[in-house]
């Protein structure tokens, strides 16, 4: 059934049929791949591991690039448990963000109130809930290179039946493409064997000033029209409800300091107990999928990021936890590093993808997504 499967969606992806065999050969996880935009507005590099974007780089306002991803300069730290598992720059599935008591069901229905029952990983907050498909996700997966040009890249990844918990037989493919004016397209599609949950996102960790003005993101300014944010508990998880953002730090309808925004969230804990900071899910008030709907940029560097997605809500985490003193992560010598770590509130991550743990809170419509066909996401 996988040689069928592969061809089908090698097809609708419009690569050859003799991509297919590379589904099944062995990956070189590390090797580095290059990728420089047609007018050399942008170069990137990715590595196979996890299908990770290990570096992005930009011109700032004069004309200088810098790297605007956090990352290793050492490669294997990647795949190692030396410096923890921090997610940067890799597509994390099989579920993204957050899934409570890491159950679902198929069909399916509110907080497993129904049968066919399934249990995945709970890999987080002392094993209450799973985040980004469990102990062994997408980002810590081997990935084959399907397809390659000078500024494309294609990964392939097929994730077995019962894997981490989830049913059915996944493949996946994930395609990065620099463009003109430094545009970073990036389509996600998938096809599986069965009906399972799935929601894929890039976990890119974003300094538009690359640290090199400031260590913090009072420089950075977003706007995005989004009036309510899913509402969660200490956790992090749904409690069926929604927050109206106005006269709150969560409202960013006009443009503002992030930096600024994230001092005034500490009476709030919305990013969990005890937390200062932002880890929320926002969600679109409308979005037409071809104009951006969501900027943020930079005072300093006056590097710009927009995005135009197809999926409705975004998850912002503002680095809240990157920096642990018993494993502090060592930075980019591009950064500052390797002698300096990354701090406290000095990156953000943007998620595009579906409603937050929608899986187990189906009503009112919210999307969700069971994979039975191909499913775009990007």
């Amino acid at each position: 059934m996988l040689p069928n499967l592969a061809h089908r969606l090698l097809y609708l992806l419009g690569l050859t049929h003799a991509a297919v065999a590379f589904w099944d050969s062995d990956p070189k996880p590390l090797q580095v791949v290059n990728l420089t935009a047609p007018d050399g507005s942008a170069r990137a590099n990715f590595i196979p591991y996890g299908a990770t974007a290990t570096n992005f780089w930009v011109k700032d306002k004069t004309g200088n690039f810098r790297d605007i991803l956090l990352g290793y300069d050492n490669v294997t730290w990647y795949e190692s448990e030396d410096v923890g598992r921090n997610f940067f720059g890799p597509i994390v599935g099989r579920y993204a963000n957050r899934i409570r008591n890491g159950t679902f069901t198929i069909p399916v229905t509110k907080n497993v109130s129904g049968p066919n029952k399934y249990q995945v990983p709970e890999n987080e907050h002392n094993g209450t809930n799973s985040l980004h498909g469990g102990e062994i996700g997408y980002d810590r997966r081997p990935w084959s290179v399907l397809y390659k040009t000078a500024n494309a890249v294609t990964f392939g990844l097929v994730d077995p039946d019962g894997e981490q918990g989830f049913p059915g037989t996944v493949l996946v493919a994930v395609t990065y493409a620099l463009e003109a004016e430094a545009t970073w397209k990036i389509s996600m599609n998938a096809i599986a064997t069965a009906e399972t949950p799935i929601m894929l996102s890039g976990h890119h960790f974003w300094n538009l000033d690359a640290y090199q003005d400031s260590e913090d993101l009072l420089g950075h300014v977003a706007q995005f029209d989004a009036s309510r944010v899913i509402a969660t508990d200490g956790n992090l998880i749904p409690n069926g409800e929604l927050i109206d953002v106005t006269g709150t730090p969560l409202d960013f309808r006009e443009a503002k300091s992030i930096g600024e925004s994230i001092n005034d969230t500490e009476p709030f804990a919305y990013c969990g107990t005890d937390c200062v900071g932002f880890d929320n899910a926002w969600i679109y008030d409308t979005n037409s999928e071809d104009e951006p709907v969501f900027s943020v940029w930079s005072t300093n560097s006056g590097i710009k990021l927009d995005v135009i997605t197809n999926q409705p809500a975004l998850q912002i985490y503002s680095c809240n936890g990157i920096f642990n003193p018993d494993l502090p992560i060592p930075r980019k010598a591009a950064h500052g590093g390797p002698s300096s770590s990354y701090p406290q509130h000095s990156c953000l991550v943007i998620e595009q993808e579906s409603w937050l743990d929608a899986i187990n809170n189906p009503e009112g419509g919210h999307p969700f997504v069971v994979l039975l066909a191909l499913t775009p996401s990007s």
